[in-house]
């Protein structure tokens, strides 16, 4: 199947040439044809699969076939994501695939200057691509007028869920027409109890396509597990990139401080090395990206903010420096390799804590990662306290060795506190599927 067949407009199918594409991806191809029909749709498929282009693309030509009269104020087409890169990356999908039409378009977010924002708005745009807080500030300054929306699009909407928009959510869509008076559309990688609720409230009758088995990765993604004592993660992260001679390298931690605190020890190994993260400044954070797409930043350390919405052309490697709570972000977070046909590879550095987060994203994926154990780097000792592990423990040997065991003696083969609590001492059973019994020895104490 051609673009040609898909009923795409010259013009579109002109910017889609340029950009070299010759096929739709298989969300394209089952997307583009039910938008144009003017139907809802709740679409379902692997990051990296084209799901952005699969939307864009009919909206534009939408407004070229469907001509109105508005107000510079009125907004003809909405989208909303919940984070200021995935928003950038819609809008620069618009300009690219828009730029043979005579549309307007604007994208708005916080963290950077309101006014020159108001004063796109007020020259009017067709398109707007916004985050939902920002989009509320303009709605209480009376800079935009949502009231005519013909189009609502929602991308990546569990991951607003996860980061609380329901509210705001919920305030926009009093702003706008309702259900049946307006075309909506709902994108996202993985869904939900919740999303499946959401819709309940956006669409009007929707048709569901879901190319690939939810909550799935991209068959082309190797993906892999290097069991590693917590305290070794670094080293072993530096000794991965020098020995691999990797040019370019995605890493996530979970939090903003340990992705501060991870680019300066890279920067201390001789790595170039930056963080991306919410504390960031718009501006920082554009440029870190744009360093590290020109190859002068050699890593680049983000939290789940980068999770979605980067989108970097044949990024080889992806590394989970430490695995992320919410176990649908492992899927985000090496979506971002692995895209549009090229392959790729996510590297899991888990240690013995992460056990049962790494548990937890094997059910949710319905199978095992494959665990590979690094010369070198085996687990054969229990975590310590820093202080012992550098040297300065300085008590008697005896107490030294005897350190973790202060429990009271057993009597009759029971400890004391199974006694107390009247519970037999047995270990429990692990409630974990699918997770390899060598990644069992090598994690056990």
């Amino acid at each position: 199947m051609s673009f040609e067949s898909l009923g795409l407009s010259a013009e579109l199918l002109r910017a889609v040439s340029e950009q070299g594409y010759n096929e739709p991806t298989p969300i394209q191809k089952q997307a583009i044809p039910v938008i144009l029909q003017g139907r809802d749709i709740m679409a379902g498929a692997q990051t990296g699969t084209g799901k952005t282009a699969g939307f864009t693309l009919p909206l534009l030509q939408h407004l070229t076939t469907e001509t109105v009269n508005r107000s510079p104020h009125e907004v003809r087409v909405l989208v909303l994501t919940p984070t200021r890169e995935l928003a950038a990356q819609v809008a620069a999908s618009i300009e690219t695939y828009g730029r043979h039409l005579p549309h307007r378009s604007a994208v708005i977010f916080g963290g950077v200057n309101i006014n020159p924002q108001i004063d796109k708005l007020r020259r009017g745009v067709d398109v707007l691509i916004a985050t939902p807080g920002r989009l509320l500030d303009h709605v209480q300054r009376k800079t935009v007028d949502l009231s005519k929306v013909e189009i609502l699009v929602l991308d990546e909407a569990d991951r607003m869920l996860d980061m609380g928009f329901i509210h705001d959510i919920r305030r926009i869509l009093k702003q706008i027409p309702n259900k049946h008076d307006r075309q909506s559309l709902l994108f996202s990688a993985t869904f939900s109890r919740e999303i499946k609720q959401l819709a309940d409230q956006l669409l009007n009758r929707p048709e569901l396509v879901e190319v690939a088995r939810r909550n799935s990765t991209v068959d082309l993604i190797e993906q892999l597990v290097h069991p590693v004592d917590k305290h070794r993660k670094r080293e072993l992260l530096s000794h991965m990139i020098g020995s691999q001679y990797w040019q370019q390298v995605l890493v996530f931690t979970r939090t903003k401080h340990g992705a501060n605190r991870l680019a300066r020890q890279l920067a201390q190994d001789g790595l170039s090395a930056t963080a991306i993260h919410g504390n960031k400044s718009q501006a920082a954070r554009t440029r870190a990206l744009a360093d590290f797409k020109q190859g002068s930043v050699r890593v680049l350390v983000a939290t789940d903010i980068a999770a979605r919405g980067l989108d970097i052309d044949q990024l080889p490697h992806v590394v989970n420096y430490e695995l992320p709570n919410v176990p649908e972000d492992y899927i985000h977070r090496i979506g971002r390799t692995g895209r549009a046909g090229n392959e790729g590879t996510a590297i899991s550095l888990v240690s013995p804590d992460e056990r049962k987060l790494l548990a937890d994203i094997e059910r949710l994926l319905k199978r095992q990662i494959p665990v590979q154990v690094l010369e070198g780097y085996e687990r054969t000792t229990v975590e310590r306290p820093s202080a012992a592990r550098n040297g300065h423990d300085r008590r008697p040997q005896a107490s030294r060795n005897n350190h973790n065991d202060r429990r009271p003696k057993a009597r009759n083969g029971k400890p004391a506190h199974a006694r107390r609590r009247g519970r037999s001492a047995a270990p429990k059973q692990s409630s974990r599927t699918g997770y390899s019994a060598l990644a069992d020895r090598v994690f056990s104490d």
